[in-house]
Order: structure tokens, then sequence, then C-alpha cells
């Protein structure tokens, strides 16, 4: 029999229906793989093989009746930052050191109402900062992949990257993700897997741990465009508890990803052909709108003209919401308490040590923008950049373009540690620069792998699309996907 966890969601979900293996089976080869993978790779920081066997079992039982739902038995990875009853939730970080809720996150419930099964949490940067999966308080995520000729470990990109590395590696059929700035799109284009970013709203932010609350939004990363659009129908859905949260009917993904791209028109925006860009990603992103075109795509050349202001407003816009929704870990209540002399000094002590180097550098910036005197000329100033980025985007799909084609990042995975981008933030935070755009304007977008660079790395393509339209990118994705052709699996090395 073919490793079971080498087989796409798709393809398990087929075979437990078939009855060609057990839930238990495929669970137990999970766990096999991940004890075997996880203390070279670090995807995980916590896993329940104990809880893990019980949900399996318990989905061979519907599955025997001929019962269950459209992810039984399919064994999920979860990022750290997705509260899971009695387990582990920590966001990656020391602050919350022990914290096990009392309470399941809307999506993560949503999972296990359609029988899906828990591996464990994921790896992360810590409070989903970051875009190379170092800030975490567990450790750097090491991605499955290796340049030709080289043993040096490479990130996995951020903040999703243990559910990332993991996917990519097989230690979980898929898993689920947060994308702030390009944190599930930028770890999926490292990492030779598929990365979507729903429509700011269509999947609830409830119980999950907040970043920028106006820009976070859940989403799938998987192997396939297919078992995306899979993990993406039971994730989503209208949930009262969340004020964002958009009372949409969820269509049936999976239904739209063969249904092919002829008519649309595709735009090109003339603003992310940026300077100095590597011709390996412009001969990628040639090649995507060849194959778009070859299925009956029109391509058009656009125009958004305020992208260029995208970066520096996100980052005065994210570190303001985080330093906001970041004041509640103090000590007090869960998590980590240092104690002091009276309880301010405790408060003092206590986020001293327990939040890590990035995120004290943001909930710094984000307080001083927010401060007396600064408000206005930085975090106002921002809010009205972002209307106007969210206003092109309008115009060019007011203007008939039905779907946009970006590269996902500006390189492929680079090495853990990089001394470069190590001393300087502002290089590292460059890494978002194709991807920051679409959750400034509560778009969705999808990465999904179309190439290789010259060291074999994985390089990915990006599909922005219409708010609340994630069926035509799943379609034209799977053309991409479809035309590239490659295999993006990693050769085992751990």
């Amino acid at each position: 029999m073919t490793d079971l966890t080498k087989l796409s969601l798709a393809d398990a979900r087929k075979g437990l229906k078939d009855k060609s293996f057990s839930a238990l089976e495929l669970t137990d080869a999970y766990i096999g793989a991940i004890e075997q993978a996880n203390p070279r790779l670090n995807a995980y920081v916590a896993t329940t093989p104990d809880r893990a066997r019980v949900m399996a079992k318990a989905s061979d039982g519907k599955l025997a009746q001929g019962q269950g739902g459209p992810l039984e038995g399919i064994p999920l990875g979860i990022k750290d930052l997705f509260a899971t009853k009695g387990v582990h939730t920590q966001a990656a970080s020391h602050i919350l050191e022990g914290f096990r809720p009392e309470y399941e996150s809307t999506v993560t419930a949503n999972l296990w109402r359609d029988g899906a099964v828990m591996l464990g949490k994921l790896n992360m940067d810590e409070f989903a900062m970051g875009s190379s999966n170092e800030s975490s308080y567990y450790g750097p995520v090491v991605n499955p992949f290796r340049a030709e000729g080289s043993d040096a470990d490479l990130v996995p990109g951020g903040s999703s990257g243990g559910s990332a590395a993991a996917v990519s590696a097989w230690l979980c059929a898929a898993a689920t993700a947060t994308d702030t700035g390009g944190s599930i799109r930028q770890p999926a284009a490292f990492t030779g897997t598929v990365g979507m970013k729903p429509t700011y709203g269509r999947c609830s932010r409830w119980g999950v741990v907040a970043y920028a609350s106006s820009l976070d939004q859940a989403g799938p990363i998987a192997r396939t465009v297919e078992d995306a659009a899979i993990m993406l129908t039971s994730m989503a859905g209208f949930d009262s508890r969340d004020s964002t949260s958009v009372d949409l009917a969820v269509p049936d993904f999976a239904a739209a990803v063969e249904r092919g791209v002829k008519g649309l028109t595709i735009g090109v925006p003339r603003e992310y052909r940026m300077e100095g860009m590597p011709a390996e990603i412009e001969k990628l992103w040639a090649d995507g709108l060849e194959w778009l075109k070859a299925e009956g795509a029109v391509v058009r050349d656009i125009s958004l003209p305020h992208t260029k202001y995208a970066l520096p407003a996100y980052y005065v816009v994210s570190p303001a919401e985080a330093s906001s929704n970041l004041a509640r870990f103090d000590g007090v209540k869960y998590g980590l308490r240092v104690t002091g002399k009276d309880i301010t000094d405790m408060y003092e002590l206590t986020r001293a040590a327990g939040f890590g180097r990035e995120v004290k550098r943001r909930i710094m910036i984000g307080t001083y923008v927010l401060s007396a005197g600064y408000y206005d000329a930085y975090y106002v100033k921002a809010q009205k950049v972002r209307t106007l980025i969210k206003k092109d985007f309008e115009d060019v799909f007011n203007e008939g373009v039905d779907a946009i084609l970006t590269p996902a990042t500006p390189s492929a995975a680079f090495e853990i540690g990089d001394e470069a981008l190590a001393s300087d933030p502002v290089a590292m935070y460059l890494n978002d620069i194709f991807t920051v755009t679409v959750n400034m304007a509560g778009l969705p977008g999808i990465a999904v792998p179309a190439g290789k660079d010259g060291r074999g790395l994985p390089l990915a393509l990006q599909l922005i699309g219409k708010p609340f339209d994630e069926e035509t990118l799943f379609a034209a994705a799977r053309i991409i996907e479809k035309s590239a052709d490659g295999d993006f699996s990693p050769k085992p090395w751990w």
C-alpha cells in the first residue's frame, strides 16, 4: 500500500470511504511520522496522540455505518494560535506558559464537527509576528526543503511556518493557519504547499489569539488546491460571536476547482514589478500568465497605484492593533507570572520576561503610533492609505478584472539565522511585499507552487480575487497547479 501519509487529503478521504484502510491506521501512520521527524523539523510544539486515536476510533465507528462528515477520519495539524479545549494554546509565546483554554475556537470546532482528527498544535512565530518562524519561544521551524548541494537549514516562512512544514513533510493531511500580512501564503510558497487566505470575514476569528484584529484571517495550508478547497469548506461559516463574521452561505469550494478559467480576465499589476526582482521570479510570473492564457483566460495590464504605500501603512496599522490586543497579557489571570514588589512591577517583569524581541518591538511601535501627538500623523494617515489601497482593487474589479496574478514572494526560502535579515527588521518585513495589500483590502488570496529556483527550492505564484470569490481563485490556481506539473515534495533528510 502507498505510504498513507503521502496521500492527498482527497485521496485519503476516498480511501477511508472505500475502507481501504481505517482512520486509526491513517492516524497511527501520521503519529509515527511525527515522532520520527519532529525532533529535527520542530513543526509541532505539542502532540495529542491519545486524543487523536480516540477521535480516529470514533470516526471508524461512523464510517462503518456509512456515516461521517466531510473530513471524517482526516488527521490535521492546528496552528498554536487556535484555542483547543484542554490542549496547549500558547501562540508560541512564553507569556502564555501552561495555558489550556476551557473553550474551542469556532474554526477548530467546525473541523471536529466534520469528523477531523487532531494530531497536535503547530509551531509559529510568536503571536504570529514574523516572516520566518524564528521568533517562536519554542525555537525555529526547519523547512523540509534543502537547497541542492547544501545541508543548511532553511526557514519555512512565517508566521504559519509549523503548519507549512508539517504539511510539506507529510506530518498531517492539512493544517489550519492564519494570515495577517502574508502568514499563510508566504510559508506555503517557501514549502511547495498551497495556502489560501480567504476574504476577511469568511472564517470566524472567535477563539483565535488576536494579533491585528482588522487584518487577521484563518485559512488552510494543504498539499493540493483541491485539498485546500475541501478544508476551507469546513473551516468557513458565519459566527455570531465574531462581529466581523459575514453571514453568507459557504459554497462547496471543491466543486469549483475544475471549473477552468475560460473567459476570465486576469490582471497584471505593473506596480508589482519591483526593481531588482530576480529573473527567475519574472520568468515564473510570465509562465503563469501563459498557462492561464492557454486555458482561455484574457490577460490585461492593470495599475494599483497605491501599492508602494502598502507595506509602510501595514507596519503602522498592525503594530498599533497588536499593542492594544496584547495589553491583556499581564500575568494576572493566566499564563506566566513574575512576582514583583507591587502590581505595576509584576506587570512590567512579566511582560519583559514573557514577550520575545520581535513582539516587544511591534508593541513599542504600535504604542508609539497611537500615542498623543503621533496618532494623526501615523495611525490615521495609515488608515487613509488603507482606504486608497482598497479602492485601487475595487476600481480594477469594477472594470471587469476577475482575478489578479502576482508573485507570492520576492525570493525562495532563506537560511535560518541569515545575518542580513536578523540585523535589519525592515529587510525581513520586505518578505511581505507582495502579500500585505491583500490583507489591507480584506481580499482573498491563494499561493500555489509554480516552479523552482536555481537551487531546486520551490517558488509560488499568488492569485488575488474579489471579495468572497474564493471559487474563482481555486479554479485559476488549479490551472497553475496542473500546468506547473512539478514535484513539490521535499526529499526526506530527517
